[in-house]
């Protein structure tokens, strides 16, 4: 009775937290094959994205460095973040040690961090774009962009770092996955980072679409309403339905994170090991990092070319 008792915990001190995972072997063995397969599509695509992006000149447009910037998250999420989270929930027990804890969950938050900045920027672009489309070339350069990018990374590496820092108990010993992954932080900073990486910017993103969406449809109105077009209402009008496509596009991709990304928050509160629903959210959150190079794929022709091209290794 005892050798059972023993092999239902993680280590052999009966008072451990945490007890093994007990699923079928072809239930893991399939769990494993899945959400590693996840995890290679999330890489590949992913680098898809950003060989395409960095290797032809024509595509260095501003917009196109945001989804740059936003597929290197999306890449460290696969190439990092998803193989964790698979060991840790499949395995339950926490065998890893405190320093890959910390690190695992520096990764998870900065990515979500850097995720949601670079959406914040894409908003603000394609606010530009459609609200004021005559002063976007002088507004919106390749050189702002690359500094705005830049300083948002700077910004969550450090801002991130500290949240690390002050979040972890280093008294605490980590033995499964729970303790490591969803650490007890202190209320009010909780409170905090909530305000400052869902709240604040995902107000930013919704308002600006809203004012995105408005102006469109007023738009749409005024050239539907206009008579026979010159030569040059019709180049202003074609240039306005690229400008309302890439918003399209970006919209979809901006909704799929809040959609992904909005229940893993609450699952910080609410986390419980015997909870499967818990798990399901936590793995939805990272499939938007799979999700996005489909949207790209479906909605921008410059991907599909440059795939083939790169996939025919021409």
């Amino acid at each position: 009775m005892e050798e059972h008792e023993d092999n239902q915990y993680c280590f052999q001190d009966g008072n451990s937290s945490c007890r093994k995972t007990s699923i079928s072997t072809s239930i893991y063995v399939t769990l494993y094959i899945f959400f590693s397969l996840i995890s290679v599509v999330t890489v590949f695509l992913n680098l898809l994205v950003i060989i395409s992006i960095s290797h032809f000149k024509v595509l260095h447009s501003p917009t196109n460095l945001l989804i740059l910037s936003l597929a290197v998250s999306d890449l460290l999420v696969g190439l990092i973040v998803i193989p964790a989270m698979t060991a840790a929930i499949l395995e339950s027990c926490w065998v890893s040690g405190e320093y890959f804890c910390a690190l695992l969950l520096y990764i998870l938050y900065l990515c979500t961090s850097s995720s949601v900045g670079n959406l914040v920027l894409i908003s603000i672009d394609r606010y530009v774009a459609v609200c004021d489309p005559l002063m976007y070339h002088m507004k919106i350069t390749t050189k702002r962009t690359m500094c705005s990018v830049s300083v948002t990374w700077f910004c969550c590496i450090t801002y991130n770092a500290v949240l690390i820092k002050l979040s972890i108990n280093e008294q605490v010993p980590r033995k499964c996955f729970e303790e490591c992954f969803f650490v007890q932080v202190d209320y009010w900073l909780g409170l905090t980072d909530f305000l400052i990486t869902m709240i604040t910017p995902s107000s930013t993103i919704i308002t600006l679409y809203l004012k995105i969406f408005l102006v469109a449809k007023l738009q749409a109105r005024k050239v539907c309403s206009k008579g026979p077009a010159t030569v040059s209402d019709v180049k202003t009008v074609q240039a306005d339905k690229s400008e309302r496509k890439a918003t399209k596009t970006l919209g979809i991709v901006v909704f799929n994170y809040l959609l992904c990304w909005n229940p893993f928050m609450y699952l910080f509160l609410n986390f419980s090991k015997d909870n499967l629903s818990s798990y399901t959210i936590s793995f939805l959150s990272l499939v938007n990092s799979f999700i996005n190079p489909i949207i790209y794929a479906f909605y921008y022709p410059w991907f599909k070319v440059t795939a083939k091209s790169i996939l025919g290794l021409k």
